[in-house]
């Protein structure tokens, strides 16, 4: 939960370049693979064509969004962290298929001209291409793009697997696999589907040149990046003649960049601030359903975190109802990192629940009853969660040292080079339970058994099959215990009446502008 009064993540130091092989994003948790893309039905909607967001009633046309998150680069595949995609992704970059806007796992055809032809046995997939998509730089989209871009992407490094991506002719691509895997419409709906164009030769750093109806203009370091109505859109027009995305990390200059009616909206303001907007006509709130989870990370390859008896003892020493009551009750109990709103849900929450007295056996039977561990965190969250956790733990003679960390910072310690004990972060991205079948991220954490479930969910041609394979998964990691899911938070977004049809799905990782208006 953001930090009022602290910086958010930080932005790591800029060095110019161009392409790059995508590195690690799914072994890494916070590449933006594992986000929900919401992409929108590109068949209807929108003002006809030439119309202005200003001739609905906006002033300027021009929507103005506070974000907490400001992204570390524009690279949409080389960098971690969900603040990249959260902006760009549906707005600027856009894939063969996607995520329907106001849904959170409903596949349309986005690049390509309807859902894929599939071979009976799984394994093949064939796309045709839509005529007409230029990309911002003007050139045209063809299937050596697509195939260049899936080729980058689909690795096993990336997505767990390595399709064989072919182009059968100018309009059409076929993707084959080793065997059935129904991750790949989730994974080309998301981020490594995002199709970039072969020959351009942009800085990815700094610049964005997708197919979708906004236009990267600018962005001011710390401050905002905007976006620009793309006006050779080849779908229904955008609905907004430009938007500004402002980066807010500090809770009470996002309450007052919305009284001073500098932004018409905010995302996930604090919980402790939301009070201030209740019965206020001027504004609306909108609790956001998302599979945020904030979790409590065990790094289980490390002692004494490897030892499954002080993981199970620390899950039990904390008490989620005491946290999600200190935030206003944004969010809900959760047992497992799957959510609600993922295949496989299973209320969990009894699993390793809390338990003070267990916790103390527990850490004394493995001989760590005067335990000290560190908490390695990313510095824009707000403290007080944290020192409710120090209070709980120390319950169960557990000592707690909190270091916090600039996001970038975090990101190279935590997540790419494993180098901590326990670690607090909101993994805001959908089907976390990936994260947990492969034993390469950050958590340490190597179970044979949730491996083989996961991929026998995967070949799986049976929804409901899947999803009870993906429960048995849930169910043996929440007995494993390498993260404590704390809660499965719910943002607040504040919206001002002049603006209008704001997504409410998972905008903590992707706000797609797709009918967004002003009244």
């Amino acid at each position: 939960m953001p930090d009022p009064d602290t910086a958010t993540h930080g932005v790591a130091a800029h060095t110019p370049r161009r392409r790059r092989p995508a590195g690690r994003l799914l072994a890494a948790l916070f590449a933006s693979v594992a986000v929900v893309a919401c992409v929108a039905a590109f068949a209807s909607g929108g003002p006809a064509a030439g119309q202005s967001a200003a001739d609905d009633g906006g002033s300027d046309g021009t929507v103005r969004i506070g974000v907490i998150l400001e992204p570390t680069s524009l690279d949409i595949r080389g960098n971690q962290g969900v603040a990249t995609s959260q902006i760009l992704t549906d707005n600027v970059y856009q894939g063969l298929i996607g995520v329907k806007a106001g849904t959170v796992d409903e596949i349309v055809p986005v690049l390509a001209t309807e859902l894929p032809r599939v071979s009976t046995d799984g394994r093949t997939a064939t796309f045709t291409i839509r005529d007409g998509v230029t990309f911002h730089s003007g050139g045209a989209l063809t299937a050596d793009d697509v195939v260049a871009s899936l080729a980058e992407t689909l690795t096993p490094e990336n997505v767990g697997f390595a399709p064989t991506i072919d182009r059968v002719d100018a309009r059409t691509i076929r993707i084959t696999l080793a065997e059935r895997n129904s991750d790949l419409m989730w994974q080309l709906a998301n981020t490594p589907g995002l199709i970039r164009e072969a020959a351009a030769d942009n800085d990815l750093e700094v610049t964005a040149n997708g197919t979708g109806p906004y236009r990267f203009e600018a962005w001011d370091r710390g401050e905002t990046l905007t976006l620009v109505r793309n006006a050779d859109y080849w779908g229904a027009p955008a609905t907004l003649d430009r938007a500004v995305f402002s980066f807010l990390p500090q809770g009470r200059a996002a309450v007052k960049a919305l009284r001073g009616g500098d932004i018409d909206v905010h995302t996930a303001l604090l919980p402790s601030l939301s009070p201030e907007f209740e019965g206020d006509a001027a504004y609306t709130l909108n609790r956001a359903r998302s599979t945020d989870v904030f979790t409590l990370a065990f790094n289980s390859a490390k002692a004494p975190l490897n030892d499954p008896r002080v993981r199970t003892a620390l899950s039990r020493a904390i008490d989620p109802d005491a946290l999600i009551a200190a935030q206003n009750g944004n969010g809900t109990p959760l047992g497992s990192p799957v959510t609600e709103l993922d295949p496989g849900f299973v209320d969990l929450t009894d699993v390793n629940a809390y338990d003070p007295q267990s916790a103390r056996d527990l850490l004394y039977e493995a001989g760590q009853d005067h335990l000290t561990l560190t908490i390695t965190m990313p510095d824009h969250y707000d403290p007080a969660p944290l020192d409710l956790l120090k209070g709980q733990l120390a319950d169960v003679g557990v000592a707690i040292v909190v270091k916090q960390l600039p996001f970038s910072a975090w990101l190279e310690q935590v997540v790419r080079n494993h180098d901590y004990q326990v670690s607090y972060v909101d993994h805001a991205e959908p089907r976390g339970l990936a994260d947990y079948a492969h034993p390469g991220t950050y958590f340490g954490y190597d179970s044979p058994r949730v491996q083989e479930l996961y991929a026998r969910a995967l070949a799986e041609a049976d929804p409901a099959a899947a999803a009870a394979l993906f429960s048995e998964a849930a169910a043996q990691v929440a007995a494993d215990a390498p993260a404590k899911w704390l809660v499965n938070y719910a943002p607040t977004n504040v919206l001002s009446t002049r603006i209008a049809e704001f997504p409410r799905e998972n905008t903590n990782s992707r706000i797609n502008l797709a009918g967004v208006r002003l009244n």
